[in-house]
């Protein structure tokens, strides 16, 4: 069985580049390429967001695709679903712009686009092998993989901090 991937945050690693907001806009513009994104109206938008949450710390925030998502529960016009990958998608033709998914978000992720009054996140890049947003990070601050292989490496440092000088 093949476990789905997440995007996790090396919260050691982020240095508040924003590099990761700008593969993800220019990665979801008509044009794929950072000059069409410039000139495209709407302007793309990116499906993540840095926040500095200390003068020395910046967390980038993304969604988390819920087991027991409270935006899709929301959503009054039916337009949020899971999809077979397991990510939770936003059906822009179905969304009528009411925003209740962004009010109800624990983690405040989904954007708003006004010019169309739809409804974005993040949908982990499905026709890339990884997230443009990880892909873009120059200090590996955002990592694409396994629960599994993600909770083996904390273990792993974990370990390692606990006993200096050891190999592992």
């Amino acid at each position: 069985m093949n476990p789905s991937k997440e995007i996790f945050v090396r919260l050691d690693r982020c240095m508040g580049c924003h590099s990761c907001e700008v593969a993800c806009a220019v990665a979801h513009s008509t044009g794929q390429s950072l000059f069409s994104a410039l000139t495209e109206t709407p302007t793309p938008k990116p499906r993540l967001y840095v926040e500095w949450v200390s003068p020395d710390r910046a967390v980038p925030i993304v969604c988390r695709h819920c087991e027991d998502a409270p935006c899709m529960h929301a959503c009054i016009a039916g337009a949020i679903s899971r999809t077979p990958a397991g990510t939770i998608a936003t059906d822009r033709d179905k969304c009528i712009g009411c925003w209740t998914c962004v009010m109800v978000c624990p983690y405040g992720v989904i954007g708003r686009h006004p010019g169309d009054h739809k409804a974005y996140r993040c949908d982990r890049c499905p026709d890339l092998e990884v997230p443009a947003c990880v892909g873009a990070c120059p200090t590996a601050a955002l990592v694409y993989r396994s629960v599994t292989d993600q909770a083996r490496e904390i273990r792993t440092a974990a370990a390692r901090e606990m006993l200096p000088g050891q190999e592992g």
